[in-house]
């Protein structure tokens, strides 16, 4: 039991870099960027084949990182150059990373079995398990990530980057150059996609094509279960409401399936799971007992 704790939490720490991604994208851009979706196995990708060859983790981390940059940077160039609308951009890039994904494997799964990964490496050198291996790297990964968004979005830059998602008509008013900001905003949130794709695969132990099929609703929810429960007081409050939301979920999907649920069932449990809560502040308004401001019955 408590092995099994310790690997959801584990796994909840390295998703969470992907929905750092898609909260930077879904809620600083305020853009529903899709491409996610092609950007994490792409990151996966990247990492297998060159471990599989025997390069470097380090090497295939950061290749990894780069290479989900130039995807976002696709998706950012269609939206911003060719003024195609941002949903559409990202369905675009993501269709046409499928294709390259499987280029760069040259088959449909490359295994990581009995390869250099960067758990292993952290196992060696602390001498733990592979359990608590993959949560040192987890919180390692996730905690340093964390931070670097903090100080990033704190910069004049970053804060440009939320301007522009917050209204960019009165950005481009401040002499605020829009299309860079969303640009560099898809860089950077399809880099961290990429990385938690890189991780995931040397987690599992393998890169599979298939792999990002659902990531943008998984990314979805754990923003919005971690909005639900701890709120959006603050940009801090809502990093870490945001990795909060994904241990939460990954949480979520161990109990429903300890009590028997098929996993051909998570999709459809996920999305509704992501309605419900969207809805929930409609329905806890609903059930809101306006209070007597001391008007009318005073």
């Amino acid at each position: 039991m408590q092995e099994l704790v310790i690997s959801t939490l584990s796994q909840g720490l390295l998703w969470a870099i992907m929905a750092l991604g898609v909260f930077l994208t879904f809620r600083v851009l305020d853009i529903a960027d899709l491409s996610v979706e092609g950007t994490f196995p792409l990151g996966a990708a990247v990492a297998a084949t060159l471990i599989d060859a025997g390069h470097s983790v380090w090497l295939a981390m950061v290749a990894a990182m780069v290479a989900g940059c130039l995807g976002g940077t696709v998706t950012a160039l269609l939206t911003t150059k060719l003024k195609i609308p941002a949903l559409l951009s990202g369905i675009l890039t993501m269709i046409g990373l499928y294709s390259v994904n499987l280029m760069i494997m040259g088959k449909a799964n490359v295994p990581l079995l009995r390869t250099e990964t960067i758990f292993t490496v952290t196992q060696d050198i602390t001498g733990t398990s592979p359990v608590i291996a993959t949560l040192i790297v987890g919180f390692i990964s996730t905690l340093i990530v964390g931070l670097f968004m903090y100080w990033f979005f704190g910069t004049v830059l970053g804060t440009a980057i939320r301007a522009t998602g917050c209204n960019s008509q009165m950005a481009r008013a401040q002499g605020i150059n829009t299309n860079i900001m969303i640009i560099l905003g898809l860089l950077i949130s399809n880099g961290l996609v990429a990385l938690s794709g890189a991780l995931v695969a040397q987690s599992n132990g393998f890169a599979d094509v298939g792999m990002g099929t659902g990531t943008i609703v998984i990314g979805l929810a754990s923003v919005i279960i971690g909005e639900v429960l701890l709120g959006t007081r603050s940009f801090k409050n809502w990093l870490v409401s945001v990795i909060f939301g994904s241990i939460v979920y990954r949480i979520v999907i161990a109990i429903v399936l300890e009590l028997g649920m098929p996993p051909n069932d998570l999709k459809l449990f996920t999305a509704i799971l992501v309605a419900i809560a969207l809805s929930l502040p409609i329905i806890k308004g609903k059930f809101t007992i306006p209070q007597d401001r001391g008007g009318k019955n005073a």
